[in-house]
């Protein structure tokens, strides 16, 4: 090898050095996994945000023969292994609960677990509905290894069902009551997805690069976030950190390894295959942190819904809410109003003539990574504050911030935040109308109708072919 290519082999071989040694340092730091292989149902107990202690649970098979009993901890924590997948009965022995909790809404929840799935239910504890029961009972929905857990953006469905996402409060509604409540289920949903899906639209926007890998920067935020939580630190404080370290992990990214691809210069093919395989690293590591069930935070995981007017609503959704509509305007501004926003629309337009004109369009690429990623991980933490977190949680969300940022306007941020809220309104209220499990579906198919009539999306700008 001549004298030329030394230095590169040398410093190539230094940073690879490096990269092993960080990740050896995260696997030897990161805790064992806590779940078993096996199917287990659990879940806490709290009355109030405080942990109800002492309360039976029993778990039977769908042919009523008993499977096991729990008893909940100090901490309102019970598990109960069961022997493989299948339906499952889990029931509350009211007569065990302490004087200080009133009664418990549904004392009876029909499951069902999957294979290596650690099912995760959720009795709520109050005053008991009067007519037996007609108010279902939120329950948790861990994923199954082959990644069948529900979407997304699930929201309040009326009806009898005793499941939902892990946190969404339930509440039966009808008629034009429950349209009300699935707009505003859909408009939760996309605003945190437009949060989310800012990141991957700038960075399409000023290098080109379609990221595979943004999902796990979205559960990087809520793994994190989970991470600091089950150390001791509150949800809020342990949000507002794990976008601090989102920003950071961005940045380290882009520094790290995308700078230096993009100075080879490596083809957009070979980039977004690289995001790819970035995906699989990151998400199957999480799964070696966290396990292959599904967690929750300590704090708002379920809490009474209010009313206002027709509709119910929590005060954690509601506060998720502000946070990202003030974070959006903010953006919004920023892009309009500072010398960074208008260099980032520049390099936007046009990278080379924005590096004439005197932006550093490395910086620029740099604060576009941070800031992005800092907003994807905010948004996984209130993903697992709605819905629980769990390995595959990345990758169920990818497909439907794909479909709100291409929806808008692929590049755009203005796109970005239209098309979410669209996706996001129409994924909950099309099963006002369609079967729950289509709703997904449902969105994609019109999708793919705007896109026929309108390439470019809502926002974006038409472009010369050829």
């Amino acid at each position: 090898m001549g004298a030329g290519g030394t230095p590169h082999v040398q410093k190539l071989a230094r940073c690879l050095g490096a990269l092993l040694a960080v990740l050896a340092a995260v696997l030897l730091a990161a805790p064992a996994a806590a779940q078993g292989s096996g199917e287990t149902v659990h879940g806490t107990l709290t009355y109030q945000d405080a942990p109800v202690e002492g309360v039976t649970i029993t778990v039977s098979s769908a042919d009523g023969e008993e499977v096991g009993t729990a008893t909940t901890a100090a901490d309102g924590t019970w598990e109960v292994p069961v022997p493989g997948p299948g339906d499952y009965a889990v029931v509350l022995d009211a007569a065990t609960l302490p004087s200080t909790a009133p009664g418990v809404a549904r004392d009876t929840i029909e499951t069902t677990v999957n294979p290596q799935q650690r099912k995760v239910v959720l009795f709520r504890v109050g005053t008991p509905e009067s007519g037996g029961g007609e108010q279902p009972a939120p329950s948790q929905t861990a994923p199954s290894e082959g990644g069948e857990g529900e979407a997304p953006g699930a929201g309040t469905e009326s009806g009898g069902g005793a499941e939902a996402e892990a946190g969404d409060d339930v509440t039966a509604t009808a008629g034009n009551n429950r349209f009300l409540q699935l707009l505003i289920s859909g408009v939760r949903f996309g605003l945190i997805l437009g949060l989310a899906g800012l990141g991957l639209s700038l960075v399409f926007g000023t290098t080109g690069l379609t990221n595979f890998a943004h999902g796990e920067l979205i559960l990087f935020g809520a793994v994190a976030a989970l991470l600091l939580n089950q150390a001791g630190m509150p949800v809020l404080l342990a949000a507002l950190l794990a976008a601090v370290l989102s920003g950071v992990f961005g940045w380290g990214q882009d520094r790290g390894f995308w700078r230096p691809l993009r100075k080879k210069p490596t083809g957009l093919i070979a980039l977004m295959i690289i995001s790819i395989g970035v995906s699989l690293i990151l998400r199957y590591l999480t799964q070696f942190i966290i396990g292959g069930g599904r967690e929750t935070y300590d704090q708002y995981t379920y809490q009474d819904p209010i009313s206002i007017g027709p509709v119910f609503v929590t005060t954690r959704d509601l506060v998720i809410m502000g946070i990202c509509l003030v974070l959006l305007a903010g953006v919004a501004l920023a892009l309009t109003r500072t010398r960074m926003g208008k260099a980032i629309r520049a390099v936007a337009d046009n990278p080379a003539l924005a590096a004439a004109s005197g932006i550093n369009v490395d910086r620029v690429i740099t604060t576009v990574w941070t800031a992005g990623t800092a907003l994807a991980g905010l948004s996984g933490v209130f993903f697992g504050m709605i819905q629980g977190v769990d390995y595959l949680m990345g990758m169920r969300v990818l497909l439907l911030v794909f479909a709100a940022t291409v929806l808008g306007g692929l590049g755009t941020a203005w796109g970005a935040m239209v098309g979410a809220l669209v996706v996001g309104v129409f994924i909950e209220v099309s099963s006002y109308v369609v079967p729950s499990e289509l709703k997904t579906a449902g969105v994609l198919v019109v999708l793919i109708l705007i896109l026929l009539f309108r390439p470019q999306g809502i926002l974006g700008r038409r472009e010369r072919v050829g």
